[in-house]
C-alpha cells in the first residue's frame, strides 16, 4: 500500500535540510580538578507521522517515541578508583508517536512526572560493577534490541512505539479495537524505580539483575524483576553484540513472564545482520530479523539502509498473525550532531473471527544531539 506525502512534509524536509548545515554545539560540560564533572545533554528528535489504515490516511508532526526529544544532568564524582554517578533525564512532553490515532491525538506539549527517565545514583566500582538506585531502565530494556544497523533512530525493533495507538480497519471498513501496539510487541522492558546490579565485564560478557516497581504511576502495584546477559566483541574486524533476558511482571499476585533476545553483526564492509525473537509464556512471541548496510557515499557522515521483517503470532488471540515489512535510510550529518531518516512500513494482522485491511506508515524526521 502507498502512503502519500501531503505538501507540509516538504516544508519539513527543507527545515531539517537546513538543520544538516548548521554547527555542532560544544559539550555543555563543566569538569573539576578532583575528578569529578557536571554535564548537560540531551536531543529533539521530531517527526512526520504518516498513517494509512486503508480507509484514510493520516498525518501529524510528533516526537519520534522511537528516541524521543530528551534533556537531562549527570554529574560526577571520582572516588579512588570508583565514580559516584548522578543522572537526571525526562523526555522533553511533546506529544509521542505512539499516542496519536484516527480516534484523537494527545496535547502537542503535556509534561507530567511519566516522562522522567532517570533519576537515580550509581556507583561504579572497578571490580567489583555498577550498583544503582532510583528510577531508570530495568536490566531487560534494551535486550531485545541489540542493532548495529545504523538505523535504530528510527527503525528498530519496537514498531508499536511509532504508530501503536492507531488500529487496523475490518474489511467492512470499520475500526476493530485491535491496535498496533497489541500486535506487534519486542517484550522489551522499560523503566521503573528499581535497585540494579551490572557486572563487570568477563570475557566480553556482563551480567545484570533489577528489582522495582513503577514509582511514576499512581496506584500500580506492579512487582518487576528481571535478568540479563550481553556480549560485546569484535572478531575479524566484524563487530557482535548480543543480549538475552527475561523479564517478570507480578499484578495481583499473578506472574507475566517474557523471555527474549536479540543479535546482531557489523562486517567492516558495511553489511550488517540483526536478528531478535521472544515470548510470553501463554501469550504469544515473535521473530525479527533486519538486513543492511552502512555506506561512506557522502562527506557529512555515513549513509545505512536496512529493510526489516516482523512475524508475530497469538498476540490478540490463540492463531492470529502480524505481520510487518519495513524500509528505512538514515543519514547523517557528523558535523551538526545530526540523524535525517525516512522508514515506510506495512502492517498486517489476521485472526479467526474478522478479516482485516493492511495498513501502513511514513515516518520522516531529524534527531540532534547536543
Amino acid at each position: 500500500m502507498l502512503v502519500v506525502l501531503p505538501e507540509n512534509i516538504l516544508l519539513s524536509v527543507a527545515a531539517l535540510l537546513a538543520l544538516s548545515t548548521t554547527t555542532a554545539v560544544a559539550e555543555l560540560k563543566y569538569s573539576n580538578d578532583t575528578g569529578g564533572s557536571v554535564k548537560l545533554y540531551g536531543q529533539f528528535n521530531p517527526a512526520y507521522l504518516s498513517f494509512d489504515d486503508g480507509v484514510a490516511s493520516y498525518g501529524d508532526l510528533v516526537d519520534n517515541e522511537v528516541s524521543n526529544s530528551r534533556v537531562g544532568i549527570e554529574v560526577k564524582q571520582e572516588f579512588g578508583s570508583s565514580v559516584l554517578i548522578f543522572d537526571f533525564l525526562t523526555g522533553m512532553g511533546f506529544g509521542q508517536s505512539s499516542n496519536y490515532s484516527q480516534t484523537g491525538d494527545p496535547d502537542f506539549f503535556n509534561w507530567d512526572r511519566t516522562f522522567v527517565r532517570e533519576l537515580q545514583l550509581s556507583l561504579k566500582t572497578e571490580n567489583a560493577g555498577t550498583f544503582t538506585f532510583g528510577q531508570g531502565s530495568m536490566t531487560t530494556d534494551g535486550v531485545a534490541q541489540s542493532d548495529l544497523s545504523g538505523t535504530k533512530v528510527a527503525m528498530y525493533n519496537g514498531l508499536d512505539t511509532v504508530a501503536g495507538n492507531y488500529e487496523f480497519r475490518t474489511a467492512a471498513g470499520a475500526l476493530s479495537g485491535v491496535e498496533i501496539d497489541d500486535t506487534f510487541t519486542s517484550f522489551d522492558s522499560s523503566r521503573r524505580g528499581r535497585i540494579r546490579y551490572d557486572s563487570p565485564s568477563l570475557n566480553n560478557f556482563t551480567f545484570s539483575a533489577a528489582y522495582g516497581t513503577n514509582i511514576l504511576t499512581p496506584n500500580n502495584d506492579d512487582i518487576f524483576a528481571d535478568a540479563a546477559v550481553r556480549y560485546k566483541n569484535e572478531i575479524a574486524g566484524t563487530k557482535i553484540i548480543g543480549s538475552l533476558g527475561f523479564s517478570r511482571r507480578t499484578r495481583n499476585g499473578v506472574d507475566r513472564d517474557d523471555t527474549f533476545g536479540s543479535i546482531s553483526g557489523l562486517h567492516p564492509s558495511g553489511f550488517n545482520l540483526t536478528l531478535a525473537a521472544g515470548s510470553r509464556k501463554d501469550s504469544g512471541s515473535y521473530s525479527f530479523a533486519k538486513v543492511g548496510y552502512i555506506a561512506d557515499w557522502l562527506s557529512v557522515g555515513k549513509t545505512s539502509m536496512a529493510v526489516d521483517f516482523y512475524n508475530g503470532s497469538d498476540f490478540v488471540t490463540d492463531g492470529s498473525s502480524s505481520k510487518s515489512v519495513g524500509f528505512g535510510v538514515v543519514q547523517k550529518f557528523d558535523a551538526a550532531n545530526l540523524e535525517t531518516y525516512l522508514v515506510v512500513r506495512s502492517y498486517e494482522y489476521a485472526d479467526s473471527t474478522n478479516s482485516y485491511l493492511d495498513a501502513s506508515s511514513v515516518l520522516f524526521g531529524s534527531r540532534w544531539k547536543f
